[in-house]
């Protein structure tokens, strides 16, 4: 286990759930980093006294110093304070900054030397090829906390320089996994914020809904793993109790199986290659009787399908699906567009880029 962590994105789903694992394992924090939730940021603050905190927002900064005025912890302001944060001496930095926002935080830390635990799969999504030559470069490991790929990188470790023939992605299906495309067209803000399975950031689990998460995850693998497109499968798999798993050439399959619940491969990020018991309960297969597995449905989730498309055509493709995908779901989380114009609204700004490449 690391003795310290410096957190990225310390208020979100993974952020908080990455300070059970180090309350658990008694593990130092030395930054956190966060948008503009002064109110958990004090209480995390005063918990765990950290360092420094900085937050991207400017006038929360400034309200936090007045909070915290009686602590040790220096507060930073801005993207700038966030690079410091990324920065700084420890064990390992957990990366959990939703979207691109995350990707100057990658870099700089792998830029320092600081091995990378990495929640932000936009950083490989927007520019995969360069952080990874980048972290060969600076020969820091990045090891994954995204559920489908730590089991990925867990199944691996039984490889022993076997070749892969592929990985299988496991997908949930989401909260409209069985709906034609035209239903789709009906659903609300709130019925694509209640995922069966995960508890997740807003974003994230609307990407999860039109199965762009999957898509997106799609990419990461390929990079993070070194993978062509036709070496990686998806598998919807609505007990979300497989996470993910790899064939290897003679046809056997390793799969890696645990509750959905993300304190597991964020502590076994922050262990590897120790295992140590975890705050997360443990998997009991009878309660759940059967697990089952289909192929995803591309008609009515094309998001999955052109992710797929674009995860050959290199970074600046993939990361201009990202940023349409960004502002998209923004857009249908603040009521401006419907669920489904999300996946009309990124297809047209891609086909556009496709088109004049």
């Amino acid at each position: 286990m690391v003795d310290s962590v410096a957190l990225l994105g310390s208020t979100g789903s993974i952020g908080t759930q990455t300070l059970d694992v180090a309350r658990t394992h008694g593990v130092a924090v030395r930054a956190l980093a966060a948008n503009s939730d002064i109110a958990t940021l004090e209480a995390q603050i005063r918990e765990f006294r950290p360092a420094l905190c900085a937050v991207a927002d400017e006038d929360a900064a400034r309200d936090l110093r007045v909070r915290v005025a009686d602590t040790a912890t220096r507060v930073l302001s801005g993207s700038d304070g966030v690079l410091d944060a990324a920065r700084i001496d420890c064990g390992a930095v957990v990366n959990a900054i939703v979207g691109r926002a995350g990707l100057a935080p990658t870099i700089a830390a792998i830029e320092v030397g600081n091995t990378l635990a990495l929640a932000n799969k936009e950083s490989l999504v927007c520019a995969g090829v360069r952080v990874m030559a980048l972290a060969r470069e600076k020969r820091v490991r990045i090891l994954p906390v995204d559920s489908e790929h730590s089991a990925i990188f867990q199944c691996l470790q039984g490889a022993a320089g076997n070749k892969v023939r592929r990985v299988i992605l496991t997908a949930s299906g989401g909260p409209f996994r069985g709906m034609t495309r035209d239903a789709l067209r009906t659903v609300t803000r709130e019925d694509a914020l209640r995922h069966p399975s995960w508890s997740m950031g807003a974003k994230i689990t609307v990407d999860s809904a039109t199965m762009m998460n999957k898509g997106l995850e799609f990419i990461e693998a390929m990079r993070l793993f070194d993978l062509e497109p036709q070496q990686i499968s998806v598998v919807v798999h609505p007990q979300s109790v497989v996470h993910s798993a790899v064939e290897f050439e003679d046809g056997a399959v390793i799969a890696q199986l645990g509750t959905p619940d993300m304190r597991l491969p964020i502590q076994y990020a922050l262990s590897y290659p120790e295992r140590l018991p975890s705050p997360a309960p443990t998997l009991e297969l009878a309660q759940y009787g059967a697990l089952t597995f289909e192929e995803p449905d591309l008609d009515a989730f094309p998001a999955l399908a052109l992710a797929m498309r674009c995860a050959p055509l290199g970074d600046e493709v993939c990361g201009a699906l990202n940023d349409a995908n960004e502002t998209a779901v923004a857009q249908f989380l603040s009521g401006e567009i419907a669920f489904y114009e999300i996946f009309e609204r990124v297809n047209g700004a891609i086909a556009h880029i496709i088109r004049d490449m």
